[in-house]
């Protein structure tokens, strides 16, 4: 018997239906747009884009909107992926994160691109979300 897991619906209207889907993949465009949201429910911001890394095609970051009105002083934060965990209830990915944390967190651009982008900079970023880097996984 084939189980049928929830997955994120159609993006095209930013809304958050969902629709039934035959395995455990999404296409990065299913993901730009979603709900971040706390474990809670509050919400938090929408993932931007997907930061992957060429060689392995592995995902390792999500640029994170979060603040703003109509995008006016919206922040960009690059989120390591591991930190995220998609919850289907919530129809969202679930960040464990406080309003002042995120605030201080290390910005990036909406483009992904960071002040900084080198290793030291990764090396910042996962240390200040407590993640694992994804290069020594």
């Amino acid at each position: 018997m084939t189980t049928v897991a929830p997955t994120l619906g159609d993006r095209s209207d930013m809304g958050s239906t969902t629709t039934n889907e035959t395995n455990a993949l999404i296409a990065s465009d299913r993901v730009e747009g979603t709900a971040v949201r706390r474990p809670n429910g509050d919400g938090i911001g929408r993932i931007e884009r997907l930061m992957i890394e060429k060689a392995s095609g592995q995902v390792v970051y999500a640029v994170m909107s979060f603040g703003g009105f109509l995008g006016i002083g919206e922040g960009y934060f690059t989120i390591p992926w591991s930190t995220l965990r998609f919850a289907p209830e919530l129809d969202a990915y679930v960040l464990d994160v406080s309003d002042e944390q995120l605030r201080a967190a290390p910005p990036a651009s909406a483009e992904g691109n960071d002040p900084s982008y080198d290793r030291n900079w990764e090396e910042h970023v996962h240390r200040y979300f407590n993640a694992t880097p994804y290069w020594s996984i």
